[in-house]
């Protein structure tokens, strides 16, 4: 499915004063970072990439667009995604991550703003953030693959030259296939056709006129 680019703004990181975690170094645990678009137009958020900087778990807000009477409202679509596993090391402190919007909790259509916060609970590393941070909506659809129609009904013309050699012609096909399923019926419902041609326990021909013994 293709993708586009949102230009968009990222503003600078910002320290919870209510609820965060701080260390005895006085180091915010928890950072939020918003994300403005400047078309005014809502769109739906396909992609979020970015690089990790020591940031532990990730919680993702999005302003969506409701109708033209209800002010647009804040929903959370992601809640404490994990970024490292343990944030006392240093796996995937410094990876690239993808975020699509299956991974989401909420539909990520209308998308007017965008929130990060950010949560570092480990009081080993002395900043963190997400950098390179780029978001995507969906692109234009791809047309719809449509078969040939030789693959369904085959005409003469239609048929590419490599396989017109061998194969069967389709307006027989079905005809001796009806045919073959007919005459199965015929045989199963009528027990003595069944018997035409077979010896029986006693060595007895089974055509009503012959004996074998």
């Amino acid at each position: 499915m293709s993708r586009l680019l949102v230009p968009c703004h990222v503003k600078g990181a910002v320290a919870l004063q209510v609820g965060d975690v701080r260390t005895f170094q006085g180091r915010p645990g928890v950072l939020v970072i918003d994300v403005t678009f400047p078309s005014a137009e809502p769109f739906e958020l396909q992609e979020i990439t970015f690089k990790n900087y020591y940031t532990a778990f990730l919680t993702i807000r999005v302003r969506q667009h409701t109708s033209a009477h209800t002010p647009a409202k804040w929903v959370t679509c992601l809640r404490d995604y994990c970024l490292m596993s343990d944030p006392h090391s240093e796996d995937g402190a410094q990876e690239y991550v993808s975020l699509f919007k299956h991974q989401m909790l909420c539909d990520m259509a209308r998308v007017l703003e965008l929130r990060l916060i950010l949560r570092q609970p480990s009081p080993l590393w002395l900043s963190f953030t997400v950098e390179e941070l780029q978001i995507y909506q969906q692109g234009p659809k791809s047309p719809s693959m449509t078969f040939p129609k030789w693959l369904s009904h085959p005409g003469p013309c239609e048929q590419p030259a490599l396989l017109l050699e061998g194969l069967p012609d389709p307006s027989r096909v079905s005809s001796e296939v009806q045919q073959m399923w007919a005459l199965t019926e015929m045989i199963r419902a009528s027990h003595t056709s069944t018997r035409i041609g077979r010896f029986d326990v006693d060595g007895c021909y089974d055509l009503n006129l012959l004996s074998y013994t």
